[in-house]
């Protein structure tokens, strides 16, 4: 009696929108438990994650390797975006290269971690040629292209507990620290200079406003002796 092979699925996972969209809902992902959640839940034997390089998130590497992630590495570009300095790691062609190529032939059927229109093109050939098991969207704002295939979409925000995510601290220092700065903006632009001469203005008409005052009850007082 011959036994059934067991399926032999791979999740891709492209880390910055799993990471951003699970971030704009206030929450932290757990990635040992969102591990085990697609290991249960979708026998997912290897569990491809896309990020990029940067030398100062080695800890992050060693947490997703420790979790059972097997990390696939794209350089990452550093530019500027409205005053602030940006990291970017394109890991699309790579994700799509994996899942359509590379690995292609290894695994039975694959889940998407995306919610990045940039996949429709993977999705559809991947459904096409029945390979697809889910797509997996971080929340609701997935992109509009991959509404298609809105049948095989599991949503993030809607299975939160399953995925083993925790609320993020959201009166964490550094993050009050950010908050402050992006208020007053960066030294250079004009912010704190103008800032120090307002404070210095305020200052000296409080003085003179208090002097007023006390010249006015001494004058009172002479008054009525």
């Amino acid at each position: 009696m011959s036994k059934t092979k067991k399926a032999s699925n791979y999740a891709f996972i492209d880390s910055q929108n799993l990471n951003l969209g699970v971030r704009s809902l206030g929450w932290k992902i757990d990635y040992r438990k969102f591990r085990l959640y697609l290991k249960n839940k979708y026998s997912i034997e290897q569990a491809f994650i896309f990020i990029g390089m940067v030398a100062n998130n080695q800890k992050l590497y060693t947490e997703l390797q420790k979790a059972g992630f097997i990390l696939v590495f794209k350089p990452t570009v550093r530019y500027f975006e409205n005053g602030k300095e940006t990291v970017k790691g394109n890991v699309d062609a790579e994700l799509v290269l994996h899942a359509a190529a590379v690995q292609y032939k290894n695994y039975d059927k694959a889940v998407i971690v995306s919610g990045d229109g940039d996949f429709a093109c993977l999705v559809e050939f991947l459904l096409e040629n029945d390979k697809l098991l889910k797509l997996l969207a971080p929340n609701a704002k997935y992109s509009k292209l991959l509404a298609q295939f809105d049948t095989h979409i599991v949503r993030v925000d809607k299975s939160i507990r399953s995925f083993g995510f925790k609320p993020r601290k959201q009166s964490n220092q550094k993050d009050q620290d950010w908050r402050s700065v992006e208020t007053l903006g960066s030294p250079g632009h004009g912010d704190i200079p103008k800032l120090s001469k307002n404070v210095d203005k305020v200052k000296t008409q409080n003085r003179g406003k208090k002097r007023s005052e006390s010249e006015h009850k001494n004058a009172r007082k002479k008054g009525k002796k």
